[in-house]
């Protein structure tokens, strides 16, 4: 059944919070190129980029994946938008365990599944006009491609009149513009998922709100699921409804964005939201050199957990932010801690919750 069957026979708005798209311990290792004459490159070597992942995009709500660079964030969107194949776990689109692969199972998943990339530039071919990537788009997946059809798309992310934008070339446009009309090549397969690369992280700061309020408005609209994955906690907590926060390849919390971000469990994410400016204290005019000093001082003392993240071709055995963790334990060096349950439907992998709650003021008391 095509998308354009599933609407006309019911209300995508009655199925509001049902899960559209799941991802069940979803692994992905890439082998390492061997060379030279390293006793090491000689032996079979991997990156561990995504280890174990589960998550949940439910309809008409957003999803924020969120860690620093190199975490495996935009690995888990491409083993979503099928452009990867999976190295253990399963991906489940309408409950159902789907394996794209290439040709027509391919083209039938991307209808429901869209991968919007960070680079707008790059994503759009530079010697072709709006027109034709709008055309092409409707046509692959089964429209006519009028232009009434490409003008609507147009309409939907707010770029207006249609006719001033149609026949431009990608250099033509501004960041935003051009991010835009990659939104509107995606809704022209009429999805189900967006998966949404760090959308707004090549724009300038003064647009990026608006790109993330027109996320936010198909999403309502279109009774959209969306994954949005950003470096930026703070954006999270302003347009996703979950947030799963992710290092080196493993995802280490989750639940509601403003618990996650206001009541952070793990040790990372408390590293991520103190590493985020501010505003009280610019606010404040505090010195930033006295700042600085503040920071490096708490950096000496190991409460800020400093340091650089893991290799992922050795990662460390345990709890993988054990080395950069304030409040590492010796269990954090030799065994994973599972998801423990906090309240609020919140939870952490981390072994301060073996617990709950309480346990973990036990351990920063000692």
């Amino acid at each position: 059944m095509t998308t354009q069957d599933t609407h006309s026979t019911r209300d995508p708005a009655s199925d509001d919070g049902a899960v559209v798209l799941e991802a069940r311990g979803v692994t992905k290792h890439f082998p390492v190129k061997r060379t030279g004459s390293d006793l090491l490159a000689r032996r079979r070597r991997t990156v561990h980029a995504v280890d174990d992942v589960s998550l949940r995009l439910r309809r008409g709500s957003v999803t924020a994946l969120v860690g620093e660079s190199g975490s495996g964030k935009s690995t888990v969107a491409r083993l979503l938008a099928q452009l990867y194949p999976l190295t253990a776990g399963e991906i489940r689109l309408g409950g159902k365990p789907v394996k794209a692969g290439r040709g027509r199972s391919f083209r039938s998943y991307v209808r429901q599944v869209q991968l919007i990339f960070q680079d707008p530039f790059a994503s759009l071919n530079p010697v072709h006009t709006v027109r034709y990537h709008l055309t092409r788009s409707l046509k692959i997946h089964g429209k006519q491609a009028t232009e009434a059809e490409t003008a609507e798309l147009l309409e939907r992310v707010q770029l207006t009149p249609p006719g001033q934008f149609l026949d431009k070339f990608p250099h033509e446009l501004s960041g935003g513009q051009r991010q835009r009309v990659a939104i509107a090549r995606a809704l022209g397969a009429d999805p189900q998922v967006l998966l949404a690369d760090e959308p707004v992280s090549m724009l300038d700061v003064s647009i990026r709100l608006g790109v993330l309020n027109l996320l936010r408005d198909l999403k309502e609209r279109l009774h959209l699921a969306i994954l949005y994955i950003t470096h930026d906690i703070a954006s999270a907590r302003y347009f996703a409804d979950t947030t799963l926060v992710m290092y080196a390849g493993r995802i280490v919390e989750g639940g509601d964005s403003e618990t996650v971000t206001q009541r952070p469990a793990h040790p990372y994410t408390q590293l991520l939201i103190a590493s985020a400016p501010d505003p009280d204290r610019i606010v404040a005019g505090e010195d930033e050199e006295d700042g600085e000093d503040e920071r490096e001082e708490r950096d000496e003392q190991g409460e800020t957990g400093g340091g650089e993240p893991p290799s992922l071709i050795a990662p460390p055995d345990g709890c993988r932010f054990h080395p950069r963790c304030p409040r590492a334990m010796e269990r954090c060096r030799t065994e994973l801690p599972p998801r423990f349950e906090l309240d609020g439907g919140q939870w952490a992998a981390c072994w301060l919750y073996e617990n709950g709650p309480a346990g973990a003021l036990e351990v920063a008391a000692r």
